[in-house]
């Protein structure tokens, strides 16, 4: 036999088929998704068709209930709220009719003879369809054989996702349906067989291989796989799977949990909690399912024949009964077996509880409502009775004491409970090692004593003094201690050998705390705002967190393997914390310190072999830094603004930043390893010694006190520094200059806002250098600069930046034409400069580069004295000339060579009026703010990106600009009230002429500037991004 699926998978025909809108057992307020309740009722019908399978022997099946007619009849359920008739998913056996047998192996093609192989053909028709049946009557039963199919859409919701699927049977033959299209060719409506042919998919999975992939899936899934094929329909529902039958939360029948009860009455787990009718739900399980042996119930009434009828489930392990009322709550509820183990009863209802079970080993009544409780369990090793508000001491004490062999005790929240019950039940007890007495009021513990315990737990216990740590100090085996919120407790000293972990939290008496073990590993204290002590003696504690511990002033640590400390916001801790991590404390293996926020600190010094990181944020009142710490890799200093003298000798920091420490006076690094340094900002620093030999990078600008002496030193000791910035430090001379000849690898040099006069030292010493910045040098004068475009020096110089100075124009000119290697230039505010004029004449050689101002450089042939002298290309890439205030003109022709420049930037320049620039590389043009401007000329086919923000010029110039410029991205012509469009009398800013022209059609509806612009540019075709008027 050949399964034939369509699968469709597609969120548009959801809502045309419908979901399924009702739960599994017809529950509508179910939380569950509908996968989930669809995949679970799938169940009843594949154990069905497995049995009439199983029964017949064949693989035709009666259409009517559990056969292949109401399989189809689910597979194309539109809309149909999926159990609504409880017997459509839990048929009764069905016999086939006579003559409706087909053996299964005839057709070699589907399978082998050992059932071990199924033949999957699987189309993907470019839509979503699944076939389903033609007949109305989903009852009828008439054979398979006589029913017809076809197909179309029927989706099915399974966790947001869209699953269409039905099965098909033929006339009694293998023919597959779809490869026959009624005697006509391939061509036409007909699906082509030969590509049918193609896509047949072979699946060779063994019944074993296929049990063990189908144990990793739930039930959801092994539903959802048993509609693949037969062979996964008969695998998915082995009862392996369905050992745990889980309906909580499920509206189900009872008739239904009877028939899911008879399918698998080897079931091992129930779970019915919040199903209806719990108790007629559990009485079937317990009757129908002899090996069930774990129990769920809840959020439903609990009779007595259930407690009486519990003694016949003999294997039953497990027992969990939760927020249920037992009995009719006036009268004892018994519970007697022997051979449950876990029994956990909690939030139920019932005035008195008898448990006798031999075997029980825990038992849970938290959170119960009940008076009295009677156990006989010998065996039990866990008591729960937390929160149980009802239960008096005498009950408490009994229940305890009836089970000598209790291990674990949860009283929790049982404020009855006196320190004689505690006492009895050490007494009895003795193998008691975890107790939980928290928020039990009445209990000290002074005459109590507990040896074996190994945790215990007293939150918010108000009788927990002092006094008490006499009585704790007995448990010698206590691993765990818990004392949080214990508001009469002033201090602890211990001196347990097991201990491992120690609570103090929101202790508010809290003052001194006295630690010795050996296997303290963890210690947590936090908001004791009376803490002021602290004593701790470890060989297992590795971090220790003391945060917000506002009063701490002593802390003595014996660690040997402490390696992190924090102790933020531990405002009165003083200058003597130092020596609690020096190396000569108990803290030898220290690696990380937290000290941030510490505001009584003012001198701080660490001699540490091993501490790796420091951080010191917010200590305000640090005046004095002292390290020696050869493997320090990080200090943090933000905050430490009054810090005047740091010393870091030696130290293993890779970067440092002091610019956070303006008062900084005097500073020595010895760093090996330090690469960069930033001291910007430190305008007192006159005292610096830096031995840092593979220092690369100094930030030294705004140091207005730092001389020539300590920049030569600095020059001595760092040979491999390569980015120097020295802005606004004027004390910086000839001398300072002069001993960057040091420096070989020196490649950027700032020397921004300074006094200089004289750069000589720079060209003769820094012969790498690459960047030069200059800006608002007001003392250079027009001959300081002479060497770079005369002499050829700095030879490889590519960025120079001459903003804010007093060159002239002729300076400025020379220094364009002659530097060709020059690659960025910054002439920002350059009030001398007029024009920007890279055209010249035939003849007018003044114009030309001096260093081509001779006669051997100029090529001439014949007669023709106007040939104009061959100049080497400008590698100018980026021109800047912001703020320019009386520069005029800007002319760069062809002949100026600019063959590389590709952002020019014009911007705030106020009396500029012409610009003519034919460059063939030009990308980026900046023009905004140039409110003269009247004359543009561009020749520029890369430009992508102009902007004329803020310009009166005409849009018949920025229309002619515009003709060459045929990849323009991005136009800003926002707040350029000139250029504007015509349009039904109406003046819209944002477009040229040629485009009103293309808009004389009337106009339909309103529309804005921004629209128009945008229509102009897709025009041309130019622009991609636009931006008028601020949009």
């Amino acid at each position: 036999m050949k399964i034939w699926c369509c699968f469709g998978f597609g969120e548009d025909e959801v809502e045309e088929r419908g979901t399924m809108r009702e739960g599994m057992f017809g529950n509508e307020n179910d939380d569950e998704s509908e996968g989930k309740r669809l995949g679970f009722s799938l169940t009843g019908v594949i154990i069905d068709l497995e049995e009439n399978e199983m029964a017949g022997g064949g693989d035709q099946w009666q259409p009517g209930m559990g056969g292949w007619g109401h399989f189809d009849q689910f597979a194309s359920t539109s809309g149909q709220g999926i159990g609504e008739n409880g017997d459509a998913f839990f048929p009764e056996k069905c016999d086939r009719p006579e003559g409706s047998e087909r053996d299964e192996c005839d057709d070699r093609d589907s399978c082998d003879v050992h059932h071990k192989r199924a033949k999957v053909q699987s189309y993907s028709l470019g839509c979503d369809y699944a076939i389903t049946s033609l007949s109305s009557e989903a009852g009828n039963s008439s054979s398979s054989t006589d029913k017809e199919y076809t197909v179309c859409p029927s989706p099915i919701a399974f966790n947001n996702e869209i699953l269409s699927l039905s099965t098909m049977l033929n006339d009694g033959d293998d023919e597959n349906p779809l490869e026959s299209n009624d005697g006509r060719d391939d061509e036409g409506d007909g699906y082509p067989t030969s590509q049918m042919e193609d896509s047949e998919v072979r699946m060779d999975l063994t019944d074993d291989l296929l049990h063990m992939v189908f144990s990793f899936l739930d039930h959801i899934n092994l539903c959802r796989a048993a509609m693949v094929c037969k062979q996964w329909r008969a695998g998915s529902s082995h009862e392996d799977f369905w050992r745990c039958l889980n309906f909580e939360n499920r509206n189900i029948s009872e008739a239904q949990f009877e028939d899911m009860c008879r399918r698998y009455p080897n079931a091992a787990e129930v779970n019915i909690f919040g199903a209806p009718a719990i108790h007629s739900l559990v009485m079937t399980a317990m009757s129908s399912l002899r090996n069930l042996e774990t129990l769920t119930l809840g959020k439903g009434t609990l009779g007595d024949a259930f407690f009486q009828a519990l003694a016949d489930c003999y294997v039953l392990k497990r027992l969990i009964v939760n927020d249920a009322p037992l009995g009719n709550g006036i009268q004892e509820i018994p519970i007697y077996h022997d051979r449950l183990r876990h029994l956990q009863i909690t939030k139920c209802r019932v005035l008195r509880i008898s448990v006798r079970c031999s075997q029980l080993e825990t038992l849970s009544l938290k959170r119960s409502s009940m008076a009295h409780a009677v156990l006989n369990c010998p065996l039990l090793q866990d008591l729960d009775i937390g929160s149980c508000h009802k239960l008096t001491d005498a009950a408490i004490r009994s229940a305890a004491i009836s089970c000598p062999l209790l291990e674990s005790l949860d009283m929790s929240n049982c404020s009855c409970v006196s320190d004689d019950t505690l006492r009895e039940i050490a007494l009895t007890c003795t193998n008691l090692h975890i107790l939980d007495s928290s928020y039990c009021p009445n209990i000290s513990l002074e005459s109590v004593r507990l040896p074996m315990l190994t945790v215990l737990k007293l939150h918010s216990c108000e009788g927990i003094t002092s006094a008490s740590m006499l009585a704790i100090s007995h448990s010698y085996m206590l691993e765990v201690l818990e004392l949080d919120n214990c508001s009469l407790l002033t201090s602890v000293s211990l001196d347990l050998p097991r201990l491992q972990n120690i609570r103090l939290v929101h202790c508010r008496k809290f003052v001194d705390l006295k630690l010795r073990s050996m296997k303290l590993s963890s210690m947590t204290v936090s908001n004791c705002p009376a803490l002021h002590r602290i004593d701790v003696t470890s060989n297992s504690l590795q971090k220790l967190v003391l945060q917000k511990q506002a009063s701490l002033t002593t802390l003595a640590l014996q660690c040997q393997y402490l390696q992190e400390v924090d102790l933020a916001d531990c405002e009165s801790l003083t200058n003597s914390i130092c020596d609690v991590f020096s190396d000569d404390s108990g803290c030898p293996t220290l690696k990380s310190l937290v000290l941030d926020n510490c505001e009584c600190l003012t001198a701080v010094g660490f001699c540490s072999t091993s501490l790796v990181s420091l951080s010191l944020v917010g200590c305000r009142f640090i005046t004095s830094l002292d390290l020696t710490c050869p493997n320090l890799e990080q200090v943090h200093l933000d905050g430490c603004d009054h810090l005047e003298r740091a010393y870091f000798c030696p130290v293993g920091l890779r970067s440092l930043n002091l610019g956070i420490c303006p008062k900084l006076s005097a500073l020595r690094i010895e760093a090996p390893s330090m690469v960069q340094l930033e001291l910007k900002g430190c305008g007192v620093l006159s005292e610096a010694s830096i031995n840092c030999p593979k220092l690369t990078s100094l930030d030294a600008s705004f140091c207005s006190q730092l001389k020539d002496d300590c920049l030569s030193a600095t020059a001595a000791s760092c040979p491999l520094i390569e980015s120097l910035i020295l802005m606004s430090c004027p004390s910086v001379g000839y001398e300072g200059l002069s001993s960057l000849r040091l420096l070989p690898h020196l490649t950027l040099l700032d020397l921004s806002y300074t006094f200089l006069m004289n750069l000589q030292p720079v060209f003769q010493s820094c012969l790498q250098l690459k960047v030069l910045k200059l800006q608002a040098c007001k003392f250079l004068t027009d001959s300081s600069l002479e060497a770079l475009y005369k002499e050829g020096a700095l030879p490889a110089l590519c960025e120079l930046d001459l903003s804010y100075g007093t060159l002239c124009q002729s300076a400025i000119e020379e220094l364009l034409a002659c530097c060709t290697h020059l690659t960025h230039v910054s002439l920002n505010g350059c009030l001398n400069m007029h024009d920007l004029n890279w055209g010249f004449s035939s003849g007018s050689v003044a114009e030309l580069p001096s260093i081509y101002n001779n006669a051997s450089s100029l090529s001439t042939h014949g007669d023709d004295h106007n040939e104009l002298i061959e100049q080497p290309n400008r590698l100018l890439q980026n021109l800047n000339c912001v703020g320019c205030q009386n520069i005029k003109k800007v002319l760069i022709p062809p002949m100026a060579r600019c063959f590389h420049l590709s952002s020019l930037n014009l911007s705030l320049s106020a009396n500029l009026k012409e610009v003519d620039v034919v460059c063939s590389n030009l990308c980026f043009l900046n023009l905004s703010n140039c409110s003269s401007l009247e004359i543009l000329k561009l020749e520029c086919p890369k430009l992508t990106s102009l902007f004329l923000q803020s310009c009166n010029i005409t849009a018949e110039a920025v229309e002619a600009a515009l003709t060459q410029c045929n990849i323009l991205e991005t136009l800003d012509i926002r707040f350029c009230p000139k250029v504007i469009i015509e349009c039904k009398h109406e003046k819209v800013p944002g477009s040229v002429p040629q485009f009103e022209a293309h808009l004389q059609q009337p106009v339909k509806e309103e529309r804005t500037a921004y629209d128009y612009s945008k229509e102009f540019c897709a025009l041309f075709h130019l622009v991609d991004h636009l931006q008028i008027d601020g949009r």
